[in-house]
């Protein structure tokens, strides 16, 4: 059994679904790992037992080549698992569980490739940024971008999130918005004497899907989408409601002007509905043609034997913050884990995909310049 996979099966035996998370069950047992391998680890508290972790190894005056990837899962869901899903149980080329690719094989592989890269006595600096709370909205990635010197510096940036080990280049970014209604209850028999809020929301969502982004479209992430994917009003069928909620789901392009965005949507919505904005996280897109970019794309196609390119992925990822925080630089989008896994009941990983990934991420520390 490689050392990834090892790695991969003791990472998944330490539940960390979020809520709660428990990140930190992961993340010391990595940080010992890697200190012992020669790598400065910091730790930075989003709360109790839910540390994100910087490590460094090489010269901190030097760019570093720079890993991210995050250790808290989405909960198991109500279907039964036919595996345990906090086992880590192998069978037919799989490891299985929680988090198998999305993404603590990616975690693994990093970690395996990085010790390697620093007991071969590897030249190039290496930066990895563990995070926690990553399902709820980025949150780890989130605090680390806001605390100033909390990332060293880096050149270019690795997220190894569920790709197959297909390198993408960029996603479209996710904004969550909350529009309230406010009415006035009466007896269902005299609606006349009330004003229904959920007449009010439903009105609005109407405008609101209709919106097309004002028609721009992306060469590769295509069009900018808005869903309306939530609507809660009413607490008894005999009242006129008084209060109604309007959730919405925007994938806005990575260039987007979001506070004119928002601004546009909330005009949309009318001046009786009240906003809260819930997540705001950017979209990502690096040129394939950016030098860094094109030479990893070489690396790739040599460890898996195929120039096949994914070039997006639908979700977000921390990249979203710690892009920017490095001055935005150029990234790649690429883990071991299977993106129809992502999310799902009795999650797998191929085995061999981790191993492979290992192989890619010390053929990009070696070759990085």
């Amino acid at each position: 059994m490689s050392e990834a996979l090892e790695l991969t099966r003791q990472l998944l035996r330490l539940p960390t679904v979020n809520p709660p998370g428990d990140e930190g069950s992961c993340i010391e047992p990595l940080a010992a790992r890697l200190e012992a391998a020669g790598f400065a680890c910091r730790r930075f508290d989003l709360a109790p037992g839910r540390p994100n972790l910087v490590a460094r190894f090489g010269d901190p005056r030097r760019p570093a080549l720079a890993f991210t990837g995050h250790l808290d899962t989405v909960p198991l869901g109500e279907a039964p698992w036919i595996r345990d899903p906090f086992a880590g149980e192998v069978a037919d080329g799989r490891v299985h569980g929680r988090g198998s690719s999305d993404m603590k094989s990616g975690v693994a592989a990093i970690v395996t490739a990085a010790c390697r890269h620093a007991a071969a006595g590897g030249s190039t600096p290496i930066e990895i940024v563990l995070t926690a709370a990553e399902e709820t909205g980025l949150e780890g990635a989130r605090q680390l971008a806001g605390i100033p010197q909390s990332l060293g510096r880096a050149a270019a940036l690795v997220v190894a999130e569920p790709t197959g080990n297909l390198p993408a280049f960029g996603n479209r970014g996710t904004v969550w918005l909350e529009f309230t209604f406010e009415g006035k209850s009466a007896h269902a028999s005299a609606p006349e004497q009330g004003v229904n809020a959920l007449l009010g929301a439903a009105e609005a969502a109407l405008r609101l899907a209709a919106f097309d982004g004002g028609g721009v479209r992306h060469p590769v992430l295509g069009r900018p989408s808005l869903t309306v994917s939530r609507m809660a009003a009413g607490s008894n069928f005999n009242s006129v409601p008084d209060r109604a909620v309007l959730g919405l789901d925007l994938r806005p392009l990575p260039d987007a002007d979001l506070d004119a965005l928002i601004g546009e949507l909330a005009a949309l919505a009318g001046p009786a509905a009240r906003l809260r904005e819930v997540v705001r996280c950017p979209g990502l897109w690096t040129d394939p043609a950016e030098p860094w970019l094109a030479a990893a794309l070489e690396v790739v196609a040599e460890a898996t034997g195929t120039a096949a390119r994914q070039e997006t992925v639908p979700f977000n990822t921390d990249a979203a913050f710690l892009t920017p925080a490095y001055g935005g630089v150029p990234t790649l989008i690429l883990g071991p884990g299977e993106l129809a896994q992502a999310h799902q009941t009795d999650e797998w990983c191929e085995v061999a995909k981790i191993d492979e990934a290992v192989e890619i991420y010390l053929g990009l520390m070696r070759r990085f310049r």
